[in-house]
């Protein structure tokens, strides 16, 4: 269909029609206000028609002469805060303890008050002032993920891009990419795994970071502060990630790991690290549910995992399934 063509009443059937600015007046809450519009002309009887977008096009000129008139935010500005802060558009109105649905609305078109277009302007204008709400604000959202992908965009454009993440920090937004409804206790075991045998096969660790022997296994405090919110439901999965930030030896045990653990749940991780001497060695003389924040040394873990690759004579990380499937059959 032609999309220049449209019903006219004088010619009783569909013509071209062109278009041509006019001046013309509206009323919006009571006030009158003056703004450049379009009408369409039929090019066969000179008649003016109605085109749908034309009359949505002049409802928001008369909607911006309103904005400009009243100093509310530019819709267009507004369309811009979700991109350029990399949050969307639920998580962002949540974020500022506004109703679920309150921006999604104004992004619509919908006229936000003075004092919601005020706080909008500002975080439009002002990344610094954005990234104080987030940190402020973070547990408002009730996806963790949310506020990571933000505070990473709200760095970038304050010029700190060139901060690396945390090997961690990488590792975990991996495995929520690579693998398939990982729940917290999961994740922590399978972080756990993934600095073992890491060490087993390099003989370094891949991250700093130290674990602690809890209840339910070894355990990475910040981690479980992060994700906590999710209880025993997956973690939000992330929809694409730089494999190229990991070495060819650092993906080969990675995948290993996702492939011959990410399989069990957490649960079943659970499990076989309660029959692994570093969290026993670590928890003797504790209770079964006694809390603990003693912490599973690196020593250990390694002594132990190095042990494993040797007895299961592990050559490459695809041999770990020997392990793993060991391991299985003694929580049964």
């Amino acid at each position: 269909m032609n999309r220049y063509k449209t019903f006219c009443e004088e010619c009783r059937g569909d013509v071209e029609y062109s278009i041509q600015p006019v001046l013309m007046k509206g009323k919006l809450k009571g006030e009158e206000y003056e703004y450049t519009g379009k009408k369409a002309i039929c090019t066969e009887c000179g008649s003016e028609v109605y085109v749908a977008d034309i009359e949505d096009e002049n409802l928001k000129a008369l909607y911006d002469a309103y904005r400009q008139k009243n100093d509310i935010i530019p819709l267009e500005k507004i369309l811009e805060i979700p991109q350029k802060y990399n949050i969307g558009k639920r998580p962002f109105s949540l974020l500022l303890g506004w109703g679920e649905m309150t921006f999604s609305r104004y992004c619509d078109g919908d006229m936000p008050t003075k004092q919601y277009s005020d706080v909008l302007q500002r975080i439009y204008d002002d990344p610094e002032y954005y990234r104080a709400l987030l940190e402020e604000n973070k547990d408002n959202l009730k996806s963790p993920l949310a506020y990571i992908k933000s505070k990473r965009k709200v760095g970038e454009l304050l010029g700190e891009e060139n901060l690396k993440e945390s090997k961690l920090d990488l590792i975990i937004q991996y495995l929520l990419y690579k693998c398939e409804d990982i729940t917290p206790l999961a994740l922590q075991k399978v972080l756990y795994y993934v600095q073992g045998f890491y060490y087993a096969f390099e003989g370094r660790f891949l991250f700093d970071e130290d674990c602690e022997a809890w209840v339910h296994g070894p355990v990475y405090r910040d981690v479980y502060n992060r994700y906590s919110s999710y209880r025993f439901d997956p973690i939000e999965k992330v929809e694409d990630f730089d494999e190229s930030v990991f070495t060819t030896s650092e993906k080969a045990i990675l995948d290993s790991i996702i492939k011959n653990f990410c399989c069990y749940s957490g649960k079943t991780l659970e499990k076989i690290t309660h029959l692994e001497r570093p969290w026993l060695h670590t928890r003797e003389g504790l209770s079964v549910d006694e809390h603990s924040d003693r912490i599973i040394t690196k020593e250990l873990i390694g002594e132990f995992f190095a042990a494993v690759k040797k007895k299961f004579s592990m050559l490459t990380p695809g041999d770990i399934k020997g392990y793993t499937k060991a391991a299985f059959e003694q929580t049964n």
